[in-house]
C-alpha cells in the first residue's frame, strides 16, 4: 500500500470509528435517557444510559478541563508518531489510529458536553458501563502491546542470527 493510500485509508478508519461511536451514543441518549434499560443478550449485556465525567471506572470526576487538555496532547502525540515514525509498520500505524479514534470519540463528549455518554453494561459481571469508544481505545492498547512484545522477540530474533 503506497503511503499517500495508507493516510488516507487511516483517516477514513478514524473517521468510522468516531462516525460509529457518536451515533451511538446520540441513540443511547435518544432511546435510554433518563433510566431505562434494555437487554440486548439476556443475562450478559444491556444498554442503559450512563454519564461520566471522571476517566476509567468515573475515578477523577470534575476534572474536566485536565482531561481534554491531557487527551488533546496524547492525541497530537500519537497522530504525529503515527505520519511521522510508524508509517513503516502497518500494524502499529492501524494500532495508534484505533486508539486516536477512541480517545477523540471521548473528547467530542467531554468538550461539547462537559461528560462522556456510556451506554454497554455488562450484566454477567460487576463492570462499569462503557462505550465504543472505550472499546476501541481498549481494543488498541491490547493490539499495542502485542505488537510490542512481538517487535521485541523479532529484534531478539535477529540479533541472535547475528551472533551466529
Amino acid at each position: 500500500m503506497k503511503l499517500k493510500n495508507k493516510n488516507i485509508w487511516s483517516v477514513v478508519m478514524m473517521a468510522l470509528i468516531i462516525a460509529f461511536d457518536q451515533t451511538t451514543k446520540y441513540l443511547a441518549k435518544s432511546f435510554l435517557y433518563p433510566d431505562k434499560a434494555v437487554s440486548f443478550i439476556d443475562g450478559f449485556v444491556e444498554f442503559r444510559y450512563a454519564e461520566n465525567t471522571g476517566v476509567a471506572f468515573s475515578m477523577f470526576s470534575g476534572g474536566r478541563i485536565i482531561f481534554i487538555l491531557v487527551t488533546a496532547a496524547v492525541m497530537i502525540g500519537i497522530i504525529y508518531y503515527m505520519y511521522v515514525k510508524a508509517q513503516k509498520e502497518l500494524w502499529l500505524y492501524w494500532t495508534l489510529g484505533v486508539i486516536v479514534a477512541g480517545a477523540a470519540g471521548n473528547l467530542i463528549d467531554r468538550i461539547f458536553l462537559g461528560y462522556v455518554i456510556d451506554f454497554i453494561n455488562p450484566t454477567f459481571v460487576n463492570f462499569a458501563v462503557f462505550n465504543i469508544a472505550d472499546c476501541a481505545v481498549t481494543l488498541g492498547t491490547i493490539s499495542l502491546i502485542a505488537y510490542l512484545v512481538y517487535d521485541m522477540f523479532k529484534g531478539r530474533n535477529k540479533k541472535e542470527s547475528r551472533d551466529e
